[in-house]
């Protein structure tokens, strides 16, 4: 099977059901968004980062996959396509994760500046990459219905990221930077 269909030449696309679209769609850029995201969460991956991580990213970019197929789907020809779910469990995973990690973090006090470490804002670039994602699948969802499942556990991922840069930060032994905001009258 050849990867070049030449299908796409002149701007449009087809969804998971075999419907064009233009490749600007709504559809089309949030579940562009979410390939992003997985491959940024193969960079974080593929940094020198603990066991347990590198196999919740995998269970995650698994799941990525499946919100993309989602957001590939017409919500009319969901059901007859069989596409894999989000569900509840998936959601718990994430925060069973980072209950999980924030039990061996300082307590937050402040914002808290992105970086400190290469791997650290890898981890920091997929999470504002998710929240774009997260962004264009709410705007999509105000004109074609999205599962709210999906759109729980991209919210959900967000915060997992950020709380990963914190654990990664830590076991890398990397000074957070808080964001001090000065006052007005300094």
């Amino acid at each position: 099977m050849k990867i070049y269909t030449k299908t796409g030449d002149k701007g449009s696309t087809s969804l998971f059901t075999g419907t064009r679209v233009p490749k600007y769609h709504m559809r089309i850029e949030s579940y562009g968004s979410i390939d992003e995201l997985n491959s940024v969460l193969g960079l974080v991956r593929d940094q020198k980062i603990d066991t347990h991580a590198k196999e919740s990213l995998i269970q995650i970019q698994d799941k990525l996959f499946t919100v993309g197929a989602i957001l590939a789907t017409e919500p009319k020809k969901d059901n007859k396509l069989k596409i894999p779910r989000i569900d509840e469990e998936d959601i718990t995973f994430l925060e069973n994760e980072m209950d999980r990690m924030n039990e061996e973090l300082p307590p937050m006090t402040h914002f808290i500046l992105p970086g400190g470490h290469t791997t650290v804002s890898y981890c920091h670039i997929a999470r504002t990459t998710c929240r774009r994602a997260e962004r264009m699948i709410s705007y999509l969802n105000e004109k074609e219905p999205v599962p709210e499942r999906v759109i729980a556990y991209i919210n959900r991922l967000s915060d997992y990221l950020f709380v990963l840069a914190r654990m990664l930060s830590k076991q890398l032994q990397v000074q957070e930077v808080k964001w001090i905001p000065k006052k007005l009258d300094e």
